[in-house]
């Protein structure tokens, strides 16, 4: 929430973000970096570029950092919403990739497709970031987010950061989240599902009417898949329906031969939304 500082010695023009203790630029005033489609990057005002750029078909404006010693390297993730692949630069940040590609309200992913400036009112110095996700929803909305490891509180930059990007996508109708980790069951079952995410799954064998009358009625997992026909060939239907919200289960227990699978989303089903968080 921004909060009226002209009683409290805010610089003019600026706001104060309530409980943060970081003054904001103005909107109008912080500037987006990107690549254009000749790969030249371009630089515009933030709440011009919002309205006109597609951020989603945007390639990153930054490398991903490799790090020596760490395990996790930056990567790609095929989607099964844009049919393409969207780079990652850590295991947090492709599982959340993964969470957004399953949101039915997700029509287009991007990575690190911008970099926003601005002047720093406090010391007066430009300051830059770049967002990790950027995410299309289908009715026009957007979210620019972040992808921390855990749900430990940020260091000062990052926090001042998102005051700043809170506050500049909220000037456009979009949303900044720094985006909390899913709890671990519903990260890994979410991460198997994810394995069958692509359309070759969705009628293998002839299967997927069959898959789906199985589970008309909510239905233990494995005895659905073995009521429409040979075992193996059906989960893999059946985990891609499951994939894409035709059949729904319980994500935040860990999926089995006895997990009940219903025809439509389960109460419990551990998932949110991105924008609404």
């Amino acid at each position: 929430m921004i909060i009226d500082s002209s009683q409290d010695g805010a610089p003019a023009g600026l706001a104060a973000v309530a409980g943060s203790g970081y003054w904001v630029p103005e909107p109008g005033t912080v500037e987006a970096e990107f690549t254009g489609v000749d790969g030249t990057l371009v630089q515009r005002r933030w709440v011009e570029a919002a309205v006109a750029v597609r951020f989603e078909q945007l390639a990153p404006v930054a490398a991903f950092p490799v790090v020596p010693g760490r395990r996790w390297g930056p990567g790609w993730w095929w989607s099964a919403t844009t049919g393409r692949h969207v780079m990652h630069g850590s295991q947090a940040m492709c599982t959340q990739l993964m969470v957004l590609d399953r949101d039915p309200h997700v029509v287009g992913l991007s990575a690190r497709p911008a970099r926003l400036i601005w002047r720093d009112p406090d010391s007066g110095r430009v300051l830059t970031w770049v967002p990790q996700l950027f995410a299309r929803y289908a009715d026009g909305r957007a979210l620019l987010a972040d992808c921390p490891a855990t749900t430990s509180p940020a260091g000062d930059r990052a926090e001042r950061a998102a005051a700043v990007l809170e506050a500049a996508c909220a000037a456009v109708g979009f949303t900044y989240r720094r985006l909390v980790p899913p709890e671990k069951v519903v990260a890994a079952n979410v991460r198997w599902l994810a394995g069958y995410r692509h359309p070759r799954h969705r009628d293998a064998g002839g299967l997927e009417q069959a898959v789906l009358e199985a589970f008309a009625a909510p239905r233990p997992l494995m005895a659905g898949a073995g009521a429409a026909g040979e075992v193996l060939t059906a989960l893999p239907v059946l985990y891609h329906a499951l994939w894409h919200g035709r059949l729904a289960a319980d994500l935040t227990r860990p999926l089995g031969e006895h997990t009940l699978v219903t025809p439509r989303p389960a109460t419990g089903d551990g998932e949110q939304e991105q924008h609404d968080r």
